[in-house]
């Protein structure tokens, strides 16, 4: 019989032997590998998601209006970019499913290209996403900064793609790419541009930027906008999210995940449109980060480790002084009972490198910085 597709090993399951030497630790591991959120999520949001009354009945696919309307009035507030909520914005069951199911249908609607560009050094699922799809995964060379070389891109490559993703801030690196330029080349290349944005909140340099253009009376063609409160909000097991920009994409894929059944849950969606519509709690939250990445950048500057804090993001993106970025990890569990994410988790362009997620409360990352200037050494 022929093999088909086995999937690989899920990265962050190869960390049992790190997470094992980190609970030698007295108050055990420290676990920053996984961008999972630890802090509380918006009081009126939990009440919402109580009181919605809308689990009987089956939600509307695109979302329901209230959930459309407060997305679209946060992109206008935050963002500074005018969509209609009834002809360039829908709802997703959190953004994972979203982009990893995109190249496929994509490839649905356009079957003569087979091909999704994606950053070199990035989040895992895009590259999946192709793969699942029977697509080509291209990477995209990034710079000395991690932000993306739209010039590198082969003209081959850009004739056979489906799609270019972009991710700002950047996860593993908190880099900041030039959105303008990536939708400018899009539209002159006849590539799609999907930006996944879900850190947007969190930009450390300047303001925080999408790949829709700025006012209203703006069509968005050629581009998407991937939004996910799970970042912003502390809501990850909500699942919930959206997508916005060209009215035709997203009408298109409306209808098909229509008939694939996808659709965030009643209560979920009464639950994120009250995040969407507040702002203070994502102020509070900012505060948390940015204290928690300075705490740790810190320490680790104090044993020469080199990290940069990031232009954005929640990520401390260290470089191991010898390369080897299995061997810091294991050195971070060892010495501090920290567990990180070698950095080949994001692509083959970064093996030298460990990313750490400033999810853990506050004492729990000041434990971790004291071990760390106590040992003295990494």
């Amino acid at each position: 019989m022929t093999q088909g597709f086995a999937p690989p090993p899920y990265p962050y399951d190869r960390l049992s032997g790190l997470i094992a030497v980190a609970n030698r630790h007295a108050g055990g591991a420290i676990d920053l590998s996984i961008g999972t959120p630890c802090d509380p999520p918006p009081g009126v949001s939990l009440e919402a998601l109580a009181r919605s009354g809308s689990e009987r009945g089956y939600p509307a696919s695109i979302g329901s209006s209230t959930y459309r309307g407060a997305a679209a009035g946060w992109l206008e507030r935050r963002l500074g970019a005018v969509v209609d909520p009834d002809d360039g914005l829908a709802a997703c069951i959190g953004t994972k499913e979203f982009v990893a199911g995109l190249p496929h249908l994509l490839r649905l609607r356009t079957p003569d290209r087979d091909t999704v560009l994606y950053p070199a050094v990035s989040y895992p699922s895009y590259a999946m996403g192709a793969t699942l799809a029977g697509c080509r995964a291209v990477p995209v060379p990034v710079d000395d900064r991690w932000r993306l070389r739209l010039d590198a891109i082969e003209s081959a490559d850009a004739e056979r793609a489906l799609c270019l993703w972009v991710n700002t801030p950047g996860n593993p690196t908190g880099a900041l790419d030039d959105l303008a330029s990536a939708r400018e080349w899009g539209r002159a290349h006849d590539v799609l541009v999907c930006s996944d944005e879900c850190y947007a909140e969190f930009t450390w340099v300047g303001e925080p930027r999408t790949i829709l253009a700025p006012g209203a009376g703006v069509r968005h063609g050629g581009v998407l906008a991937v939004h996910s409160i799970s970042k912003r909000s502390n809501l990850a097991g909500v699942r919930a999210g959206f997508y916005a920009g060209d009215p035709e994409i997203v009408g298109y894929l409306s209808e098909v995940r229509k008939h694939l059944g996808l659709m965030m849950a009643g209560p979920n969606q009464a639950a994120a449109a009250v995040a969407w519509g507040d702002d203070a709690h994502v102020e509070a939250q900012r505060n948390r980060y940015l204290n928690r990445l300075r705490r740790l950048w810190s320490a680790l500057g104090s044993v020469g480790i080199e990290v940069p804090l990031p232009d954005g993001g929640f990520y401390l993106w260290a470089a191991a002084p010898d390369g080897d970025a299995w061997g810091l990890a294991a050195r971070l569990a060892e010495v501090a009972g920290v567990v990180g994410s070698p950095g080949e988790f994001y692509g083959g362009s970064s093996p030298g490198h460990v990313r750490l997620a400033m999810v853990q409360p506050d004492d729990r990352i000041e434990l971790a910085a004291r071990r760390i200037e106590e040992r003295g050494a990494l």
